[in-house]
């Protein structure tokens, strides 16, 4: 039995860093404005919006899939105006991969996010609007900094997310070798055939280095947030 990584193994692997980074990119931003509102804003709706922003934890993937295909398809209103538009076409593709990636990793970056941004110290931000300093330059120097840590951390955990993701990647955008063939997908159609076995387990050692490297990781960055605000670990 070879341990070594096929093309189409390393061609897997690779488009799931690509897809992950992606993933990455596109819902950071987000997550740390949407975290800080959450944080510090209460509002009329505030509890609906928190539970949608964790849904994807409790839906089941294929429905939030089967849910982008129709909104980001080819005949969908967001994939048409992005097509038309842009130029980019989500489904079958492999930045539809990334944007489902990005969807069901968010609910795991925005709560380490969430949970910064309500431990920061509040009242260095009151000492800066005091001084006259604007809301938007407060946040740039004072919040988001003390806030690092944890966005650091949900990026990390996000990532992992992203680099396994499987249900809704495969309802939306299915199983394109060298187009939509992720890790995990890849480690899938190993399953499927009779002589995958070692390819298979070659692919879930990747999967489990990946993972415990990630929970490790932030775990680092989470302990390192505790002392930056005062807190007590283990």
């Amino acid at each position: 039995m070879s341990f070594f990584l096929t093309d189409a193994e390393w061609a897997a692997i690779t488009l799931s860093l690509q897809v992950a980074s992606l993933a990455i990119a596109i819902a950071l931003p987000p997550a740390v404005l949407l975290g800080y509102v959450l944080a510090r804003w209460k509002f009329p709706g505030h509890t609906l919006v928190n539970a949608l922003v964790h849904l994807p934890i409790v839906l089941p993937p294929v429905v939030t899939g089967y849910v982008l295909l129709i909104l980001f398809g080819r005949q969908g209103a967001l994939g048409s105006f992005f097509a038309d538009v842009f130029g980019i076409v989500f489904a079958f593709r492999w930045t539809g991969a990334a944007l489902a990636a990005g969807i069901m990793a968010f609910p795991l970056i925005i709560r380490p996010v969430k949970l910064s941004f309500e431990l920061s110290d509040g009242q260095l931000e009151e000492a800066a609007y005091s001084l006259g300093t604007s809301r938007l330059k407060t946040f740039l120097l004072i919040t988001l900094p003390l806030a690092l840590p944890g966005i650091l951390s949900g990026a990390v955990l996000g990532f992992a997310k992203a680099m396994g993701e499987f249900g809704a990647t495969i309802t939306f955008v299915s199983n394109i070798p060298g187009e939509t063939r992720t890790l995990s997908l890849a480690l899938y159609t190993e399953m499927q055939s009779l002589s995958g076995d070692a390819g298979a387990i070659r692919l879930t050692v990747i999967a489990i280095v990946v993972s415990i490297s990630a929970l490790v990781l932030s775990e680092l960055v989470s302990r390192r947030l505790s002392r930056r605000l005062g807190g007590q670990h283990d």
